[in-house]
C-alpha cells in the first residue's frame, strides 16, 4: 500500500495527492493517515510545497465525500444497510458502521459532519446520513471543508515534522482526534444547553 501511494504521488505530484484522497473517501481501506503524512515528508525534502499539498488533499477529500452524500440521498437507509451487509467487507464498511454514522448525525445534526471529519473510522461515512437527511448541499460543503482542512493540516504537518518516521503520525493523532472529538462534543452540548436556557427565559 505504501509503495503504491508513494509511486502515485511521485508520478502525479499534487494531482496524485488529490486523487489518492478522493479514492480514500470512496474506499475507506485506503488510509489518509498515510497519504497526507507522506505528502508532508515529501514537502520536508523540498520536493513539494506545503500549502498546495494541503489544498490538493482537501479538494480530493471533499470531492470524494459527494458520492457518499448522493448515495445516502438516492438509495435510502434500508437499501444502504443491505448493500453494506452484503458487500461491505470489501470496503471494510458494515451496517453497524452506517448505524454509528447515522446516530452521530441524528444527535448533532449538520455539525456532526464537521466533528466526524476529524475522527478516523466515521469521517467518510458521515456523508451518508447527511445525504439521507437531504442536508443543505452548501452547508454540507462548508462543514466538510472546514473539518477536512483541520484534519489534512494535522496529518501533513505531522509528516513534515516527523520526516522519515511519517508512518508514526497515526499513533500520535489517534489519541488527539479522540480528545478533539470529546472537546467538540462538550462544547456543542454547552451551546445547546445555553441556547435552551435562553429560549426558556424568553
Amino acid at each position: 500500500m505504501v509503495d503504491w501511494i508513494t509511486r502515485t504521488m511521485e508520478s502525479l505530484g499534487y494531482l496524485g495527492i488529490g486523487l489518492l484522497m478522493f479514492l480514500e473517501n470512496l474506499f475507506p481501506p485506503i488510509p489518509s493517515e498515510l497519504i497526507m503524512p507522506l505528502a508532508g515528508f515529501t514537502v520536508s525534502k523540498g520536493n513539494m510545497e506545503f500549502v498546495p499539498a494541503v489544498v490538493a488533499g482537501v479538494v480530493g477529500t471533499v470531492l470524494g465525500a459527494f458520492p457518499w452524500y448522493f448515495a445516502g440521498m438516492y438509495l435510502g437507509e434500508g437499501r444502504l444497510m443491505r448493500l453494506a451487509d452484503r458487500y461491505g467487507k470489501w470496503l471494510t464498511v458494515s451496517g453497524r458502521d452506517i448505524e454509528t454514522a447515522i446516530a452521530w448525525f441524528n444527535k448533532y445534526g449538520g455539525f456532526a459532519v464537521f466533528i466526524c471529519r476529524l475522527v478516523p473510522g466515521v469521517r467518510t461515512l458521515i456523508s451518508l446520513p447527511a445525504g439521507l437527511a437531504r442536508m443543505n448541499l452548501l452547508a454540507f460543503l462548508l462543514y466538510s471543508t472546514a473539518g477536512t482542512l483541520i484534519w489534512t493540516l494535522l496529518l501533513t504537518y505531522g509528516g513534515y515534522a516527523l520526516g522519515e518516521n511519517y508512518e508514526l503520525v497515526d499513533e500520535y493523532l489517534g489519541p488527539v482526534s479522540k480528545i478533539v472529538l470529546g472537546g467538540l462534543a462538550i462544547a456543542f452540548g454547552v451551546f445547546i444547553f445555553l441556547r435552551y436556557q435562553k429560549q426558556k427565559a424568553q
